[in-house]
């Protein structure tokens, strides 16, 4: 099968849409929310530093609004999704962190599970009246070697791996959006739940700055908000 070269360049109009892109300050999340601000869409970049988001803004050419989300936050989850009006084209599940020391969210969750995960997740039930198109979700390939203990979400029990804990966030990625996309169907939605592996990329995600989003490079694929 031929490998198929797409480039930003090949993003469909997105004038008059509006997408909410989570982790915009840096990394894939900021390439994704510059792209399609560049094809006309309205972006949010739901970020954990507004500050830093808004100089961000700045240089990126178009629409776009900066709100404040964190996902280690429930009550910040909560308090985004209460502050939103009006129809969203696309939610893009993309902030995350990964292998980073053992800690707890404000809620008490293990940090990667409840980052990448269980915040993401809350986002996306609380917006999903208001999403016309898609939600998509950045996973990563190491979803393979991910395994979820139902009863040690939070590494009590077992020794933490940072790694492990990683690993497991991204197969509940995999898992939610699946299990999304079935009842969506079920229900007779035209909305689509897709999520990518995309790649390897230079970013700030990793041990050094935790709870900054990125992960590696965007897939092409989820990313084409509208087919041609």
């Amino acid at each position: 099968m031929a490998s198929v070269k797409w480039t930003a360049a090949d993003l469909p109009d997105q004038s008059g849409r509006t997408a909410i892109v989570t982790g915009a300050s840096s990394g894939i999340g900021l390439a994704a929310a510059r792209e399609l601000a560049r094809a006309g869409a309205r972006v949010v970049l739901a970020v954990r530093d507004p500050e830093k988001g808004q100089r961000v803004a700045a240089d990126i050419p178009g629409d776009t609004e900066v709100r404040p989300l964190d996902l280690a936050s429930l009550a910040s989850v909560r308090a985004f999704a209460a502050g939103w009006t009006g129809a969203l084209d696309i939610l893009v599940n993309n902030a995350g962190i990964m292998a980073v020391p053992e800690s707890r969210t404000v809620d008490g969750f293990e940090l990667q599970i409840g980052t990448n995960h269980l915040g993401p997740f809350l986002l996306t039930g609380l917006l999903l009246p208001a999403i016309t198109d898609r939600v998509v979700t950045v996973s990563s390939q190491l979803h393979r070697r991910g395994r979820i203990d139902l009863e040690d979400l939070n590494w009590e029990r077992r020794g933490y791996n940072a790694t492990g804990a990683y690993n497991a966030s991204k197969l509940a990625n995999v898992l939610f959006t699946v299990e999304l996309q079935r009842r969506l169907t079920e229900a007779g939605s035209r909305v689509r739940a897709v999520t990518a592996h995309p790649g390897i990329a230079r970013t700030s995600l990793g041990p050094a700055e935790p709870g900054i989003a990125g992960q590696r490079i965007a897939g092409p694929t989820q990313l084409s908000a509208r087919q041609p």
